[in-house]
């Protein structure tokens, strides 16, 4: 960590981001020292032809301009390609802290130095950074696309169908389930689209399109506040263009 680096510094949930120029803002570059060398620190990557590390610090640096931004700005702030380097970063350093005592057994764990596990010294037991795939589904019917709304979701937003991969399940398996339990409604040609890594909180999207076989719309109550089809040339407020359900959605309206 002795050479020039990026640092992507999270303190409270938000990241320490510099003016970038022309290009906007982008992380800090230095040496661990200019940073108060953070005993968290992760190497993450590479970017911009310059290593990567991602630290939890208690306070900006005071030495340095800047300010703090919460992860999803980010992507309009720096740049898809900054905003995916830091969801990166949010999931290692929760990985870290959320594994610091073996699962198993209660000792405290070390980091390996060959790959991202944390190991207990006591019984061997290797903790992973987690990944939980979740399938994004668009029906479609002729030229009508069936969206729905989350509670959660900003007024006026609808997206396509999302949800958690089971145990045991297949994503295929999960796409017919999750549209079936969320609106009632069954689908057939499940067709693979494009996936994302997703760090609200360690998600894996995997977005299908699908062609409406049967049934009649009928949320879940605990799952969906509204859901209906949505005809081609009339489309409500679509997710922000840093998520997948925005470019599967335009894949197929045009965007």
């Amino acid at each position: 960590m002795d050479e020039i680096s990026y640092w992507l510094l999270r303190c409270e949930n938000q990241f320490f981001v510099v003016d970038g120029g022309p290009s906007g803002k982008t992380f800090p570059r230095g040496h661990a020292a200019d940073f108060g060398n953070p005993a968290t620190a992760l190497r993450i990557g590479n970017w911009q032809g310059r290593p990567c590390h991602a630290a939890e610090i208690s306070q900006p640096p005071a030495h340095i301009p800047g300010e703090l931004s919460l992860l999803r700005p980010l992507y309009g702030l720096t740049g898809e390609e900054a905003f995916t380097l830091a969801g990166r970063a949010v999931e290692l350093l929760d990985w870290q802290k959320n594994h610091r005592f073996c699962g198993h057994c209660g000792t405290p764990t070390a980091k390996k130095s060959t790959e991202f596990a944390m190991i207990c010294p006591t019984c061997g037991l290797l903790a992973y950074p987690r990944i939980s795939p979740a399938v994004m589904v668009l029906v479609e019917r002729g030229d009508d696309f069936l969206l729905a709304r989350g509670p959660h979701f900003r007024p006026g937003v609808f997206s396509a169908l999302a949800g958690f991969v089971e145990a045991g399940e297949s994503v295929e398996q999960c796409a017919v389930r999750e549209v079936r339990e969320e609106v009632g409604v069954e689908i057939a040609n499940l067709r693979y689209f494009s996936s994302q890594p997703w760090p609200f909180p360690n998600s894996l999207m995997i977005a299908f399109f699908a062609d409406y076989a049967d049934g009649e719309i009928t949320p879940d109550p605990g799952e969906i506040e509204a859901a209906a089809w949505f005809p081609r040339r009339a489309m409500p407020p679509l997710p922000d263009h840093a998520s997948i359900a925005r470019r599967l959605i335009e894949a197929r309206i045009g965007g």
